[in-house]
Order: structure tokens, then C-alpha cells, then sequence
């Protein structure tokens, strides 16, 4: 029985946040996607790289109120110099005139849901995960392979990072992720996290994860398993037997 486990570590910086969680089986390779749903989801990304305009009310990226509350947020735990929440990453590109590209259906797909809402997204092969999937403050030293890079980059003490028993899934909270257990074209179950920490946000979390299961259904074949959110008050779930 594996679980995704949101650590008491945790819900002592952040009592009022919220993470969903989806777990899906049986998507559709990259290569078995028809050309007809490939374009949609090209589209969708469009569309959200377009939509994102609305959360941006300042050309200053950390005057944003979609920004500014994750950028607090990273101030309560140890970071890498420069690491930033993933969506900072997203709406910057936005602000700059560099919409975001195709990486693979299944990333494109929650970054399009990323970027329309403003919150945090990622995915991670839930078959490449060794253990329990948990998030909490680390001792440090996890290892950790990002994407794109030849050398390992540990996590540091006091860090804020998902893992599982064969070390650090993403650095700095959603910063990051490594390529150990990173989507691919191949890909055929995922867990799919969405994050939000701030409470008046929980409805934009509810909509958006309603949203994000049915395009995994309907442009990947996806068979949705769980759609739960994770709080304070239910800490950790069961996502594979």
C-alpha cells in the first residue's frame, strides 16, 4: 500500500493550505494521442497562455496577489538561491512575452490548467515512485537528479521538498522537479498535485481540479482513480495498493 502523506512538519508552516491530489492509470502514450486531440491540447495551452493575462494586474511580477502570496510562502523554509513557486515561473513568461511551449500531452495539460488558474501544478510517474510520496522539511541531503541537468544537487537541510524513499521528487516545494520520476511520452499513471495556499483560493482549487481530471479523461484516455484534496485535517492518502 503505497500513500501520499502531507507531513506534520508541513502543516506547522502551513496550517491553511490545501493540496489536490488526482491519481490516473491508462493514459494514452504521447505517440497514441490522435492528431485531432494533439492539436486541442496545443490549443488549450494557447488559450491558457492567453488567459493568464487576467491574474497579471502588474507589469512588477512579485506585485501580482497570484505571486505575492507564494513568494511569502517560500520565505518560511530553506531554499536554493533563485527558486521560485513553478507558476512565478509560468506567469513570468507570460509578463515577458514568451507563452509556453509543448513539452508532452500530459505536461501540457497541466500546465494549461496551471496558467488559466494560477496555481501551482505538477505531475510526477507514479510507477517511478519508490515508497510513500510525502511532503515535508527534510534533514537534507536527498538525492536528487534534476531535469536537464548530469549531477546530483541535494536537498538542503530545513527544505521544503516532496520525496519518497529513494530521495528528493521536487526541490523547494513545486520549484523543481527531477528526472527520476518525471513524466514522459510514455507515461501511463500519473499523480497530479495541484497546490494552493491561500484559504480564499479553495474554490479556484475545487473548479480547477474538476477541470484538470476531465481533460486527463477526455484527451488522454485517463482513467481517474482519486480526486481528493489533502488539509490539515486529512493529511495522507492512499494512491496505490
Amino acid at each position: 500500500m503505497q500513500k501520499f502523506i502531507a507531513e506534520e512538519s508541513f502543516w506547522e508552516l502551513f496550517p491553511e493550505a490545501a493540496i489536490g491530489i488526482i491519481v490516473v492509470h491508462g493514459m494514452k502514450r504521447a505517440a497514441d494521442v490522435p492528431p485531432e486531440d494533439a492539436a486541442a491540447i496545443a490549443r488549450l495551452l494557447r488559450e491558457a497562455n492567453a488567459a493568464a493575462d487576467r491574474h497579471l494586474t502588474s507589469n512588477t511580477i512579485s506585485e501580482n496577489e497570484v505571486v505575492r502570496v507564494w513568494r511569502e510562502a517560500f520565505q518560511r523554509f530553506k531554499t536554493k538561491k533563485g527558486a521560485r513557486c513553478s507558476v512565478e515561473n509560468l506567469l513570468k513568461r507570460v509578463l515577458k512575452g514568451n507563452p509556453v511551449g509543448s513539452i508532452t500531452p500530459s505536461v501540457d495539460i497541466y500546465n494549461a490548467i496551471s496558467l488559466k488558474y494560477a496555481l501551482p501544478v505538477g505531475g510526477e510517474d507514479l510507477g517511478s515512485l519508490v515508497g510513500d510520496f510525502r511532503l515535508g522539511i527534510t534533514e537534507g541531503g536527498d538525492a536528487f537528479l534534476p531535469i536537464g541537468e548530469d549531477e546530483d544537487d541535494p536537498t538542503l537541510p530545513g527544505e521544503l521538498c516532496y520525496r519518497d524513499d529513494e530521495g528528493a521528487v521536487c526541490r523547494c516545494w513545486n520549484w523543481r522537479d527531477g528526472q527520476r520520476s518525471a513524466l514522459t511520452d510514455d507515461s501511463e499513471s500519473a499523480i497530479l498535485v495541484m497546490e494552493c495556499v491561500d484559504p480564499a483560493r479553495r474554490a479556484d482549487l475545487e473548479i480547477a481540479l474538476d477541470e484538470f481530471a476531465q481533460l486527463m479523461e477526455r484527451y488522454l484516455g485517463a482513467k481517474v482513480r482519486m480526486r481528493t484534496v489533502i488539509d490539515r485535517a486529512h493529511p495522507e492518502i492512499v494512491i496505490a495498493d
